[in-house]
């Protein structure tokens, strides 16, 4: 490993360490206080006169020498605090290794009782000092911090431990997928979990990672969705479930594409993809009031207000709003590709029907949907796993939501006629679809677990990366994900 010039310093500080007899990694550390704690507890007993001794751990942050006195910072997963350290009280020896031997970034326990210092701030006055744990590499510069995006992505732990909003949008990101949780418990959902090794991927169109099991020297594939196993737990007669988990997509990267993502599905009996909007605007509602104190957000330059009825249009109204195309007027994908071409619009040759009016969808609709709305009543030919409109055999119950601009989940009222959903499987198979990568394979037992008889439900889908998106104001995916996928260096 090489070091730099200021990490060799410190190494030879920590080889001084040794030779008098000092442990710079102890394995034991004492603590009776946060940091938190220690001046919470101080700030209590300060009007009754009473003492608070504590022992604290944390991150040397600032140190002010000061001749025989000196102050410092300690950092903790809480606060802050402000040490006191005076030669004649904690010893020379340590008072040296203080002034000689500590740098910024290593970890100390201090022990101490806590006064207030003539500027009002909390301090603890020590009695004892002890490195717990020395730092070769120095933190980011105090003033600039950790600002370039590509070492912050690349080393998020210095991200972590120099830019406390970074910190804050993962302690926040913890508390939309706890928010979550309690939403579906408290509605009778039982969480579970599926596998993520699957022998056949599905339940949504998208290329898979493969890989090989050696014992069983067969192919696997990392799950795409969890939606195949889930509808299956509804035919054993679960009647609402959820899961909460990583999904695992082999295609592009983007501000909103991310191949390895945190997905919410649940499913629920007797439920249709009306319910389901109802349910969903009460998700996002009861999410960010938790999270954030409120159902209104800023986003950018936007405030989104998420609670109340959101607006709803059927795809056909939305495109004609914003595209001015009818497709129902283009009723083959040619005749439509034709119009879309007229108006200067993205309408490639191998697009389906559906998959051009998608494509509509992308391109005029999605950047114009500031505040939540539904668009519901998709075709069917890119919808293979949700029920048929009645009365119309080229549309199904679907929708998608959108927010400040961006796709934030799908739902179906879903297909639970085995016979029709084995046709979808077949068509989705054709050549031409393979050669989209956006074919879904037929799964033999997810056919024979409908067979069995599955009940009416309604079904969602949702990134917890996107929804934390919005609720800790981020425009890239990969600033809410701690460990985001990058090239690699070389």
């Amino acid at each position: 490993m090489d070091f730099s010039d200021l990490e060799l310093e410190r190494v030879k500080k920590l080889q001084r360490l040794r030779e008098r007899g000092i442990e710079p990694y102890p394995a034991r550390v004492e603590r009776t206080h946060t940091n938190q704690q220690a001046i919470d507890a101080f700030n209590a007993a300060e009007p009754q006169n009473e003492t608070v001794n504590a022992t604290a751990v944390g991150r040397v942050v600032l140190v002010r020498p000061m001749g025989k006195a000196s102050f410092a910072h300690i950092e903790d997963g809480t606060s802050r605090l402000q040490i006191y350290l005076k030669k004649d009280e904690v010893g020379e020896e340590t008072y040296e290794l203080f002034l000689k031997d500590l740098d910024l970034g290593d970890f100390v326990e201090v022990s101490g009782h806590m006064f207030r210092t003539k500027t009002g701030e909390p301090t603890l006055r020590l009695s004892s000092l002890r490195l717990i744990s020395k730092a070769i590499t120095p933190p980011p510069e105090k003033w600039h911090g950790l600002k370039d995006v590509e070492t912050r992505l690349r080393q998020r732990y210095a991200d972590l431990l120099s830019n406390p909003e970074t910190r804050e949008v993962f302690r926040t990101r913890t508390k939309v997928v706890n928010a979550v949780r309690r939403f579906f418990d408290n509605l009778d959902f039982i969480e579970v979990e599926t596998p993520v090794l699957q022998p056949l991927y599905g339940g949504a169109a998208a290329r898979p990672f493969i890989t090989h099991h050696n014992q069983l020297n067969q192919d696997l594939y990392l799950r795409i969705s969890f939606e195949l196993y889930l509808k299956r737990l509804l035919v054993g007669m679960y009647e609402r479930v959820y899961e909460i988990g990583r999904d695992f997509r082999n295609e592009g990267v983007s501000f909103k594409h991310n191949p390895e993502f945190t997905q919410l599905e649940f499913y629920a009996a007797y439920w249709d993809y009306r319910k389901v909007m109802e349910i969903t605007e009460q998700l996002l509602a009861c999410v960010a009031q938790e999270v954030t104190g409120s159902t209104k957000i800023q986003y950018g330059e936007y405030e989104i207000e998420l609670g109340g009825t959101w607006q709803r249009l059927t795809m056909r109204e939305a495109i004609k709003k914003w595209a001015e195309i009818d497709y129902a007027a283009y009723p083959t994908a040619d005749e439509l590709r034709a119009a879309i071409r007229s108006i200067g619009g993205n309408a490639p040759e191998d697009a389906s029907w559906g998959k051009l009016i998608d494509n509509l969808v992308g391109d005029y609709v999605e950047p114009e949907l500031i505040q939540p709305t539904f668009i519901y009543d998709y075709p069917r030919d890119i919808s293979p796993l949700a029920k048929r409109k009645p009365g119309d055999d080229t549309h199904v119950e679907r929708f998608e939501f959108f927010i400040a601009g961006m796709e934030m989940g799908n739902a179906f009222s879903e297909l639970n006629d085995p016979l029709d959903q084995e046709e979808r499987f077949v068509e989705m198979g054709r050549a031409d679809n393979m050669e989209e990568g956006e074919a879904h394979p037929l799964d033999e037992d997810y056919l024979r677990a409908m067979r069995y008889g599955m009940p009416p439900n309604g079904g969602f889908g949702m990134g917890i990366d996107r929804l934390t998106m919005l609720m800790t104001n981020r425009t890239t995916i990969r600033e809410v994900i701690l460990y985001p996928h990058l090239r690699s260096e070389k």
